[in-house]
């Protein structure tokens, strides 16, 4: 039987941590938002937590139009940091690239020359400063062959990054059936890039770049109020959209947001909601590194429960004005049974406050459960056969 079952964590706790049972299915309530937004979709997120200030739609699926060359230089960073490529390999400018994507597309492009060799590195700039479409296709063509290899790859590896509700078409993000994604995907995959490739990800934060003798600023509007990435994008059923970071005092913030009317309204209503995340919310820690959360009742084991406990402290970014209880509440598949390794991932310990959900945690076991005696077994057996009677 695959059932998920909920503990509440009888803690005797300092800070007002409120832990009644509720339903497994609480999480998919609703949440009651903080504060009010004009964007159709939103999703913004501590990043050292993972805790979720706002969202609304986050998982609704729209076109993400430029916000899909994220995607593009995850595939180029990734091929960087494994030595397929180097910042100085140069590609050559095709016919198709320069004309889809270079000066006679009119769209974002970097003004790469026809016929020209382009370095690597500067193609990067191109795309995370001037969201570059002739940079996209550039890198594409050079580094699978065609562009249609890259998108190959492109969704090969959003589906080894987990980004289950993303799916691209073209690497420029220009208009495309295929190219849906969410912003919870974005998001994700903003992280990602800032946390795995740091040195590179620095790139979307230069204020300007310079090719074929032709300067451009940074497309991205909060730049100049401290945000270091990422990109913005415009479709007909996204309206305008954005993707961005911020770190101020020692956290970081990464907002989503689309379905916006205009280009200004979007960049008003990314800084508010910036600024209210930095601003109203406050760092706590509920448990410490180590410290056992709770326990999972064992099936038929010598032991009839084990010890949960995280690698991590657990922390939240909460509202200084928190008016909700803070819950925290531990599911796993029931019933578990033996044997159970020490270190074993077995739970989630989830942390809502009121019903709006904030984090969610892996816990591990803390000490091994071997198999039980046969008595204890048969003890067991029967415990189970009577829950499920009843």
């Amino acid at each position: 039987m695959h059932h998920r079952i909920l503990l509440a964590l009888l803690l005797a706790m300092s800070t007002p941590l409120g832990l009644p049972q509720h339903s497994a299915y609480a999480l998919s309530v609703e949440p009651q938002q903080l504060i009010e937004t004009k964007a159709s979709r939103v999703y913004l997120v501590e990043s050292s937590t993972g805790t979720v200030l706002l969202s609304k739609n986050e998982k609704q699926s729209f076109a993400p139009a430029s916000l899909a060359k994220l995607m593009t230089l995850e595939v180029v960073f990734d091929a960087l940091v494994k030595g397929e490529i180097r910042e100085d390999t140069v590609y050559p400018v095709s016919e198709f690239a320069w004309r889809t994507g270079g000066a006679p597309s009119r769209t974002s492009t970097m003004f790469a020359a026809l016929k020209s060799q382009v370095p690597v590195a500067d193609l990067v700039k191109g795309i995370a400063v001037q969201t570059a479409n002739d940079g996209c296709l550039i890198v594409a063509e050079g580094l699978s062959g065609s562009e249609a290899k890259f998108v190959e790859r492109m969704n090969r590896r959003a589906a080894e990054l987990g980004l289950s509700d993303s799916r691209f078409g073209n690497a420029t993000g220009l208009p495309h059936p295929e190219n849906r994604s969410t912003l919870v995907d974005l998001v994700k995959l903003a992280r990602h890039l800032q946390s795995t490739y740091p040195d590179l990800y620095a790139t979307y934060r230069l204020p300007e770049f310079e090719w074929n003798k032709i300067l451009q600023r940074n497309r991205n509007p909060l730049l100049t109020m401290g945000a270091d990435g990422l990109g913005t994008g415009f479709s007909e059923d996204g309206g305008f959209a954005i993707v961005a970071s911020m770190e101020r005092n020692g956290r970081r913030l990464f907002l989503g947001l689309s379905g916006i009317a205009t280009d200004k309204e979007r960049t008003e209503e990314a800084t508010r909601l910036l600024n209210w995340g930095f601003d109203s919310f406050e760092m706590r820690t509920l448990f410490k590194a180590g410290e056992v959360i709770g326990d999972a009742s064992v099936y038929g084991g010598a032991q009839s429960t084990v010890q949960l406990q995280t690698d991590k402290p657990v922390e939240v970014y909460v509202p200084i004005n928190n008016p909700d209880r803070l819950q925290a509440r531990i599911v796993y598949r029931w019933p578990l049974r033996p044997p159970v390794a020490a270190g074993q991932e077995i739970a989630t310990l989830n942390v809502l406050s009121g019903e709006r959900p904030l984090t969610s945690l892996p816990l591990k076991s803390a000490q091994s459960v071997e198999p039980g005696t046969l008595r204890q077994r048969a003890v067991d057996a029967l415990i189970e056969a009577l829950f499920f009677w009843l």
